[in-house]
């Protein structure tokens, strides 16, 4: 019998692969992450697919944006891949090949495309479509929707920044891959909305580092031209 792996034992991976301490609000995120991608991969209607990669990649990438120390960026991330027993670089390069075929399709095509379950000339692309799109069971996940959202962002920044735009886009990918056009958009508005909330968080704790770090220098400062008793010559 398959023994299915826990939230806790991917968490105790994840830190047994990066052992140091990931400042309070990434935590929350690298964490959250974790336990979604850990409970779709035992749910056994959920496969591994190019689009979803590009999300969790984006997601990762964004809600970690302007981590600090930087060296660390990389070994959460290649620990939060392992620790659902995954490869960090495939889902980088599956990522980057799908970025790179969004940019070079304006967004009406991209759409078009997908609405005719292809992308590009890319038999592979058009096979995983297909297979969405015929898929009563496909397991749709919030990270596979960023991933969609991400191939629209890399074709037409400008045209996500419309709500009509962006709103008309989503609804024909939804319909041609039998997606809820709903949950899409409530998943997407909700994305895009925290990520204003992290950003502001960020601001926030980098005025306050800053500010710790003036109150450190004022101390010192003070503590430097503090004037030493004078010597006793008795």
């Amino acid at each position: 019998m398959n023994n299915v792996r826990t939230v806790s034992e991917t968490k105790r991976t994840f830190y047994s692969l990066h052992t140091r301490p990931i400042n309070t609000i990434y935590r929350r995120v690298v964490e959250e992450l974790m336990v979604e991608m850990h409970l779709l991969g035992v749910n056994t209607d959920f496969k591994y697919n190019s689009i979803y990669a590009l999300g969790v990649v984006t997601a990762f990438d964004r809600f970690m944006q302007g981590y600090k120390p930087e060296e660390d960026f990389e070994s959460i991330y290649n620990a939060l891949i392992k620790s659902v027993e995954e490869d960090p670089q495939k889902y980088k390069q599956d990522a980057k090949k799908l970025e790179d075929l969004a940019k070079s399709l304006a967004a009406k095509d991209l759409v078009s495309n997908i609405s005719q379950l292809r992308l590009g000339n890319n038999s592979d692309l058009q096979g995983l479509l297909e297979d969405i799109a015929n898929n009563p069971k496909f397991k749709y996940s919030r990270l596979f929707a960023i991933g969609l959202y991400t191939l629209l962002e890399n074709s037409d920044p400008e045209m996500v920044k419309d709500e009509k735009l962006r709103n008309e886009a989503l609804k024909t990918i939804a319909n041609s891959l039998h997606l809820s056009e709903d949950k899409l958009s409530k998943d997407l508005d909700l994305y895009r909305s925290n990520l204003d909330k992290m950003a502001q968080a960020a601001v926030v704790m980098a005025d306050m580092i800053a500010a710790e770090r003036k109150r450190r220098e004022q101390r010192s400062g003070q503590s430097d031209t503090t004037v030493a008793p004078p010597a006793n010559n008795d």
